[in-house]
């Protein structure tokens, strides 16, 4: 399970025998350590991430050497399954974009499409590609999408890139089988089936509002032109090329999304079942097996459809993991720094000032994780160290409560994307908007999702 891979149980470093206050202290100063360090002296993440890490060990008590094996653990954990998953869901968007299958993907949805439903669609079609996947690994393959659609439609950008990352992002928060709730679910001990219908009446509203209906003020806030990426040279010269179908396109966009929902199902309806047919399950829809399939059937039919050729096929993956490399270490980072917060003890700390405040546990999960989120950049670290955080408050809830501080957690995971996150440079250089105008459309994105998945998890809380 992915919880199980993310987390690294470090038995051999102990909690340092040190007041509470101090903990708390020594976080704060390490999160102002890493925001300092981005925003004033312009590092690049992975050392702000790193220095902040080693800063907070040390002012927590860790001795040096148990806060490099905590960094240590924590950054080869989250490299071992975050990483490889990035690296695989690259190697699958550069493929897809080579091979022709993403413009088949745009002219399909264009012609079909009315301009006015355009945006709704790619909200459908950012949920869809989401569910399975990592942030990051989605939004690679997205963009081809997002950017060859609005160029062939004559849509403003944003109006065609809101909606799909919107979708994009709000599956990363709050539904399985997406990893990120996925770990959450494993560390917070929740019913995953709860978890995905609670999430699912929490998610629509959400890719609704902060998507389509938001999509309109960022067209007027962001009026950027269409990238000159992902050109695949005169449109009526593209129509004589051969390009995979449609259909082959979108099995192989959608095959890691079924795989990963099939065992999802699977371990709702067979927990225990050890079955041949459940271990294949359970093999297959591993996200990294799942990915790895992708990218292989991926190369033989994108690329075949494409009339590629070995070299061309070999080419188009390799180079897509240039690109993505400063992302694979900034996430890393964010695991090293999420490990040493849990084996200073911090997590401790806070089951007991959850405790004593009075104020609802799923209003804690949501802060805890939007703390971290806004600290260290990364919704999946963010997710992953909160749950973690929140694990003891959650052992006395209700089934139906504790599936929703999943949600809570989620939800705060994403709030206030800046400029420690990657997927802000992400979008930015992906959509050639300014530093302000990334600001004014996609951390609003990120926002409206975070409090309008918060408001919704706040709703149900009064009714289950």
């Amino acid at each position: 399970m992915i919880a199980q891979t993310l987390i690294v149980r470090a038995a051999d470093i102990a909690h340092p025998d040190v007041p509470g206050w101090r903990l708390v202290i020594a976080a704060l100063i390490g999160f102002a350590i890493i925001i300092a360090l981005i925003t004033w002296l312009k590092l690049h993440p992975f050392l702000a991430l790193t220095i902040g890490a080693i800063s907070v060990g040390l002012m927590a008590g860790l001795n040096p050497a148990d806060t490099v094996t905590s960094f240590s653990n924590g950054f080869g954990a989250t490299m071992g399954s975050v990483g490889v998953l990035v690296a695989l869901g690259a190697m699958f968007g550069k493929i897809l974009a080579d091979s022709g299958g993403a413009d088949r993907i745009v002219d399909t949805l264009v012609s079909r499409a009315s301009p006015r439903a355009l945006p709704w669609v790619m909200a459908l079609v950012g949920s869809i590609i989401g569910l399975p996947m990592f942030f990051e690994i989605g939004l690679v393959l997205l963009m081809p999408v997002i950017i060859l659609v609005a160029r062939r439609s004559g849509q403003p950008l944003m109006k065609i890139a809101m909606p799909a990352i919107a979708g994009l992002s709000t599956m990363h928060a709050l539904v399985p089988p997406h990893p990120g709730p996925l770990t959450a679910i494993g560390q917070l001990n929740a019913n995953l089936g709860l978890t995905l219908l609670f999430g699912v009446i929490v998610a629509i509203p959400t890719v609704i509002i902060a998507g389509p209906l938001f999509a309109g003020l960022a067209a007027k806030w962001a009026p950027v032109p269409v990238p000159d990426l992902f050109a695949t040279g005169d449109p009526e010269q593209q129509k004589g090329r051969t390009r995979p179908s449609f259909g082959a396109t979108m099995t192989c966009v959608l095959l890691p999304v079924v795989l990963m929902m099939a065992k999802a199902i699977a371990d709702i309806f067979e927990p225990k079942s050890m079955s041949a047919w459940k271990l294949v399950l359970d093999f297959l829809g591993t996200p990294m097996i799942a990915l790895l399939l992708t990218v292989i059937i991926g190369m033989v039919v994108l690329g075949r459809g494409g009339r590629m050729g070995r070299d061309g096929i070999m080419g188009s993956v390799e180079s897509g993991l240039p690109p993505i490399a400063g992302i694979i270490l900034i996430v890393g980072a964010g695991g090293g720094f999420k490990q040493v917060l849990i084996d200073t003890g911090i997590g401790d700390v806070i089951t007991g000032l959850v405790a004593q405040s009075g104020v609802s546990v799923l209003l804690i999960g949501w802060f805890v994780a939007a703390l971290v989120r806004v600290a260290t950049g990364s919704a999946t670290v963010a997710i992953v160290t909160a749950s973690g955080i929140m694990a003891q408050s959650a052992a006395g809830l209700s089934p139906t409560h504790t599936a929703l501080l999943v949600l809570a957690v989620g939800s705060g995971s994403v709030f206030l994307s800046h400029v420690n996150d990657a997927g802000f440079w992400l979008v930015k250089q992906y959509l050639g908007t300014t530093i302000g105008q990334t600001f004014k459309t996609w951390t609003v994105v990120e926002c409206l999702i975070s409090v309008v998945g918060l408001a919704g998890v706040m709703a149900l809380s009064l009714v289950v």
